[in-house]
């Protein structure tokens, strides 16, 4: 199969970056030719802002780009993972133009919420879902300015209006169930939706001996918890807790956890002492999507402590892949992180259970036969649209 993939990478290389690259990969190691199309937010700097503000809504350069690319590469279809703000959603209507299937995976909820992760003042904040988001305007919900928030505002009200995001679309992919009920209370179609979860490969063989202590991997912001994880610390000091990771809290990571915390370390050391650890403590206050870190956790049969918040409460089953307490509550952290370092034989148990949920979900060659599925699918359904538009109307 000939895929092209297109991707706004982001000026700080995140997850989504690492998602897309992996599916790359794996989809070239299994013979498909791949190509991309990737243009990156560095590209922001010293751009005009009424340039950048009308590119956010519709870009010129995407269609041409589009074009060209097809005109020479000839895909049978186009996944698209960030279309925010360089790409835009000109790229279906150009793709629906060329009479090409576009795949569309929503690694977040910036199609409902104009911040992507309904969160304000700390706390889940759900007020534009399905909804013209004038207020997250007013509040300044993105980045703190009411004029970029207005152009991403803007951006989704014309879409909304001119049916892009109902129509141009061949089939959505959301990473699990919660997201894909979020999207469809949001107004977006039901029926183009598949589930599809992010992959990790790993050949490690997990080790089911000598495991203790804790970890915290991730960004040190206070919508993935590192506050609330610092208190639970300063409930129970004695709580055995390495922290990872860098970001705007740092000094609070420095003051409470001192030399435990470690700052940012590369993933090969992170997954081998994720070979040793007793739990993963992912103590976020905001809905995330698919923490890719779940699934190397999983991968190397390391339970998770998570928030009971979201898609954390369907990825991490309570009491067997892990332990759920309730979001934002240091207290209840504590105490599910002291249980756990007082029961090592259960959490054990839960670490084996949480590397058979990553060998039945979240291996490649698992993503690879969904991923296949629904790209099928997509050709399929236009294929079918075309052979009904052929057909001559009835008498």
């Amino acid at each position: 199969m000939r895929i092209l993939v297109a991707h706004n990478a982001y000026q700080h290389r995140g997850g989504e970056d690492v998602v897309v690259e992996a599916e790359v990969e794996l989809l070239r190691s299994r013979g498909h030719t791949v190509e991309m199309y990737q243009v990156h937010n560095d590209e922001l700097n010293g751009m005009p802002k009424v340039q950048a503000a009308s590119t956010t809504v519709w870009s010129m350069r995407s269609p041409r780009d589009l074009k060209d690319i097809c005109d020479r590469f000839k895909p049978e279809i186009i996944h698209v993972h960030n279309t925010f703000p360089l790409i835009s959603p000109s790229l279906y209507w150009a793709a629906s133009r060329l009479d090409i299937p576009v795949v569309q995976t929503l690694h977040n909820f910036r199609l409902l919420c104009p911040q992507a992760i309904f969160l304000r003042e700390e706390k889940i904040c759900e007020d534009c879902l399905g909804k013209l988001p004038w207020r997250a305007v007013t509040r300044k919900c993105y980045r703190q300015s009411a004029a970029q928030t207005a152009v991403l505002a803007g951006m989704l009200t014309v879409h909304r209006a001119i049916g892009t995001y109902r129509s141009q679309v061949t089939r959505y992919i959301a990473l699990n169930e919660f997201a894909l009920s979020k999207y469809v209370e949001g107004g977006l179609p039901a029926d183009r939706f598949r589930i599809k979860p992010n992959f990790v490969a790993s050949s490690r063989s997990p080790q089911w001996h000598k495991r203790t202590g804790g970890m915290y991997v991730g960004r040190l912001s206070s919508e993935k918890g590192l506050e609330v994880l610092a208190n639970a610390f300063r409930l129970r000091p004695g709580l055995d807790i390495d922290v990872i990771g860098g970001g705007p809290l740092e000094g609070i990571a420095r003051d409470t956890f001192g030399t435990r915390w470690l700052g940012f370390r590369p993933l090969d050391e992170i997954m081998t002492r994720m070979e040793t650890a007793a739990y993963l403590v992912l103590p976020s206050i905001c809905y995330e999507n698919s923490p890719r870190t779940i699934v190397e956790a999983y991968s190397c049969g390391l339970p998770v402590i998570a928030s009971r918040l979201g898609s954390l409460a369907d990825i991490v089953r309570d009491g067997v892949t892990g332990l759920l307490f309730n979001p934002g509550d240091a207290a209840d952290l504590a105490d599910k992180m002291a249980w756990a370092e007082a029961h090592p034989e259960e959490m054990m148990r839960m670490g084996r259970a949480a590397r058979a949920e990553y060998e039945a979900k979240y291996t490649p060659e698992r993503n690879y036969e969904q991923l296949m599925e629904i790209y099928e699918d997509a050709i399929s359904t236009l294929r079918r649209k075309r052979d009904t538009a052929s057909r001559p109307a009835c008498a």
